[in-house]
Order: C-alpha cells, then sequence, then structure tokens
C-alpha cells in the first residue's frame, strides 16, 4: 500500500550519503503508520502532537469547507519527513515558519518535507493550509463525512479526522483542541468542549470551541446546521450543551426525551466512576441517517434512528460511560477495545438495576444462557477481537458478563474501587487490557489471570461459575429475560459504522 517508487537517480544520490556527516545521516522519515496492527497505516510516527488550532470556513450549499491548521508537535526521532493522515486538497505547508515541500502518498497520507531536518526533540509547529469537498473523498472505499439537509456531520470511528483536519490519527497521540468554524448566519457550528465565543460578520458567523483535556482523533467532531441548543447545569455543576436538529419530525420529542436526561445521568455515573473528567457534557442529534451514536467527547453524537421506537436512556448511558472508559482513559492500541465497549455496555447493566427492569447479575445469567456453547458469539476474544470483529455483539455483552466474573470474583467492595480508580489511576491517558488487569489485581489482592484469559482471550464459551452452577446447568432451563433487555438489545448497533 506504501511502496515507494525508486526515482532514476536515486541510487546515484543513495552515493553521497557516504560524505555526509554521520549525524545528518541518522535523519530518516517517520513511519507512515504509528504501529497498530489492526490498522497499519493510521498515525504516524517520528513525532507526538500536544494541540490542534483548527480555523475553518464551511458552506453548507456546496459543502465545500476551508481551513487553516496549526499542529503544535514535538518530535520524537531525528526527523527527514514525516506524514499527517489527511484527504483534502493542500495548498500550503510550513514547518517552524519555513515553507516546506508537501506531497500524498497511498490511501490518505500527506507526506511533508520540511526545508531542514528536525532533530529529536524538537518544538514543531506545522500550517497546513487546505480546501475541497469532504463528501467526494474516499479511502479504502468509504466515506465518513455525513451530509445533512442543512449541512454535514464529522462522527465516525475508528476514523473520521481525515475528512476535515490533518492529523496523527490513532488515539495513542491524544491533544487539546480549538476549533474555529465559520458558517453562514442562520446555521450553527458545534463541536467538543465549551463555547469561548462567537462573532458576525458580513454574513458569517464563527463559532470558537475548546476542549481543554487531551482528546483522541477519533472523538473530535464537527456538526454544522440549523440546531435547536439548550443549555443546562447538572446538580454535581456539570454545564450540558445538548443541541437538535430543527428537522428530526417524528423521532424529535423522544431525542429530546433521552438527550435532556444527560446532567441527571452524568451525576449518577459519577457515583460509579468518579468525578466527570471534562468542562463540559452534552450531545447532538442531527438529521442524519445512519444507525450509530458515538462518544465523541463531551459531545455525544447520536442518530435519529436511536430514537424511531421512543426514548432510549439506555444509548445515553453507554455514550456517557465512554466519558471515563473511552475518552479520558483511552485504548492504547485498537485491539484494547473491551476497556470501552465492556464497560460502556456494563454501564447500561447498572443502569438496568437502578431502573429496577433486571440486576446486573441477571444480565449475565441472561447473555450466558443465550449463547450455546457452539454459538459464533463464542469465538470472539473480547480482550483482542481483531480488525473485523472489533464492535462485534460479543465484545459488549461477553465483555459485559467478564467485568460480572471479576465483579464476582473480587467483590463489591474492591470491584467498586476498581471501577473508581480506574479513570483517576489513568486519567487523560492511554491504557491496554494488560494494563487493567494489573490494576484490577492490585487493587483486590488476588491473582487474575485465569479469570481473563477465560473471559476475554479463549475463543470458548467459559465453564459456568460455581456460584450459578445450579441456575445455569440444569438441562432444559431457561434464564428469563430482563425486562431491560430490549432496550439494551436496540442499542446494539452503537458502532456499527461500516461493519467493522
Amino acid at each position: 500500500m506504501h511502496r515507494r517508487i525508486i526515482a532514476p537517480g536515486a541510487l546515484a544520490a543513495a552515493s553521497l550519503l557516504l560524505a555526509i556527516p554521520a549525524s545528518a545521516a541518522s535523519y530518516s522519515p517517520g513511519a507512515p503508520g504509528i504501529g497498530d496492527p489492526y490498522y497499519p497505516y493510521y498515525g504516524n510516527g517520528g513525532y507526538d502532537v500536544s494541540h490542534y488550532d483548527l480555523r475553518l470556513q464551511y458552506q453548507p450549499k456546496t459543502d465545500e469547507l476551508q481551513g487553516t491548521a496549526t499542529i503544535l508537535a514535538k518530535t520524537t526521532q531525528d526527523l527527514s519527513s514525516f506524514d499527517l493522515d489527511f484527504l483534502l486538497d493542500v495548498s500550503d505547508v510550513r514547518v517552524n515558519g519555513a515553507e516546506a515541500a508537501f506531497t500524498t502518498s497511498g490511501q490518505h497520507e500527506l507526506v511533508i518535507t520540511p526545508k531542514t531536518p528536525l532533530a529529536k526533540g524538537t518544538p514543531i509547529t506545522v500550517v497546513v493550509r487546505y480546501s475541497g469537498v469532504p463528501s467526494t473523498k474516499t479511502a479504502y472505499g468509504f466515506n465518513t463525512w455525513h451530509r445533512t439537509p442543512d449541512g454535514a456531520v464529522a462522527a465516525d470511528e475508528p476514523e473520521a479526522a481525515w475528512w476535515w483536519f490533518p492529523s496523527n490519527d490513532h488515539p495513542s497521540d491524544k491533544a487539546t483542541y480549538d476549533v474555529s468554524v465559520a458558517v453562514p448566519d442562520g446555521t450553527q457550528a458545534i463541536s467538543n468542549g465549551t463555547l469561548q465565543s462567537t462573532s458576525s460578520k458580513l454574513g458569517w458567523t464563527r463559532y470558537n470551541w475548546r476542549q481543554n483535556k487531551p482528546q483522541a482523533t477519533y472523538l473530535a467532531t464537527l456538526a454544522i446546521g440549523k440546531f435547536d441548543i439548550t443549555t443546562s447545569t447538572s446538580d454535581g455543576g456539570v454545564p450540558v450543551v445538548n443541541a437538535y436538529s430543527q428537522d428530526l419530525g417524528d423521532n424529535d420529542g423522544a431525542a429530546r426525551a433521552s438527550v435532556e436526561r444527560t446532567g441527571e445521568i452524568v451525576d449518577w455515573l459519577s457515583n460509579y466512576f468518579g468525578p466527570y473528567p471534562f468542562s463540559s457534557a452534552g450531545g447532538y442529534v442531527p438529521n442524519t441517517t445512519t444507525g450509530y451514536a458515538l462518544e465523541t467527547q463531551t459531545r455525544v453524537y447520536y442518530s435519529p434512528k436511536q430514537f424511531a421506537n421512543g426514548s432510549n436512556t439506555s444509548v445515553v448511558v453507554h455514550e456517557l460511560a465512554h466519558q471515563w472508559y473511552g475518552d479520558d482513559v483511552s485504548l492504547k492500541g485498537w485491539k484494547d477495545i473491551w476497556i470501552n465497549e465492556g464497560f460502556a455496555r456494563y454501564a447500561q447493566w447498572l443502569w438496568s438495576e437502578h431502573e429496577g427492569e433486571g440486576t446486573t447479575q441477571q444480565l449475565a445469567d441472561y447473555v450466558y444462557a443465550s449463547h450455546p456453547a457452539d454459538d459464533p458469539f463464542w469465538k470472539v476474544e473480547p480482550g483482542d477481537p481483531g480488525p473485523d470483529n472489533q464492535f462485534d455483539i460479543a465484545v459488549y455483552d461477553r465483555g459485559a458478563a467478564a467485568i460480572q466474573a471479576l465483579r464476582n470474583e473480587v467483590g463489591d467492595d474492591a470491584f467498586f474501587a476498581i471501577l473508581k480508580g480506574w479513570p483517576k489511576e489513568h486519567a487523560y491517558g492511554n491504557a491496554s487490557v494488560a494494563d487493567f488487569q494489573r490494576y484490577a489485581e492490585q487493587v483486590s489482592g488476588k491473582p487474575l489471570a485465569a479469570l481473563f484469559d477465560t473471559w476475554l482471550f479463549q475463543p470458548s464459551k467459559p465453564a459456568v461459575a460455581a456460584a450459578h452452577a445450579v441456575a445455569l446447568a440444569k438441562p432444559g432451563t431457561t434464564v428469563a429475560q430482563p425486562k431491560s433487555w430490549k432496550k439494551i438489545e436496540a442499542t446494539n448497533d452503537l458502532h456499527d459504522t461500516r461493519g467493522h
């Protein structure tokens, strides 16, 4: 995919390396991928980003986006060139004030060669001027930019950034953001964090959003359209900003009846996960045709289809749980997806118990009993499901059942200490399944390798735990479906963005 063509004269040029001092010869291109085995060309090597400043202008009628991205980073090796993940048309690149050469490579790589090589540990400021029509751009056969009748939305997983800003697109390189967007008067622009200011001039209104805590690139969102925006503050003091497209039709009432409970649910989740980790909370419901929701940091994306059958607080619980498990503590690699999805699903189970619609144990037993030993469900290993099964239902349901098994093993006191302590232990950072196992062992004082292996890394149905042997092991035994099951099941396509 990234095969480089050796140009004529390259060999002759290579021979000149002998005349170059060793210090200069040590400069090499940053890798076109960050090294994630699930997505080898996502992210890039050679630098670490600390901040993205995006100054954009968008015309909904034509889907034209113009932008200047200023990226603050530091080199992690001696760099002769480096890549950004990006698809739009670039007109100018500068590195530390000097004009830089640039070209494209592979499906989504912008290759930048600075005027002078960059030594390891050098702070760099990269300015990229660009424009384009995002809906016309594809990579690997897909497009994650969603047009709406009055604008557009960028929200997808595991990638969405390429269609609207150049980035190091992997969750392991988190950064803060300033997103400034000019749109025609009467249209709004929504992004993550807090709205710092707005200003109007010559028929355009500019919205300035700030995310002041580290954020993974796939959690950055942009929504442009005509919205009804509500603001409030939770009892716990969290500012809430929600937005609803003005053309949601019959789904409008159910969407509001669900998403307007954000503040209440954030406070409730704080009892389990600790203080809410960000400066604001909320969600938005644009008029898109997708079927999924996404935990875009502080401003959750909800498809209108999530509310087609009425209000759905379970989906709100799931996405808000991600603010701790996935957003505050992000995965190290995409194989660690269980830390995101297993715990967000378990939060739905806790909500079911809170609502008196089925305990976490009843839900775990129902999952276990619903899938016979030969069901492909048990072939998926939630601890490392592979890219094709990254969002398989087993990652959610078997993943949540694994958490219940952990609870039964360590007892409630240790379990809830783990649940609350984990986001604090790795606040605003990244962690793996192995890191979580070590932390759970540390807090509980119990060896947990066998339990984690059985529930997360074996392609087979775990044996019935002794505590439930009588209830679940009798031939012909049926386990009653918890009242909340249908509501939880309705959220099963949460991240079925393109089937990966």
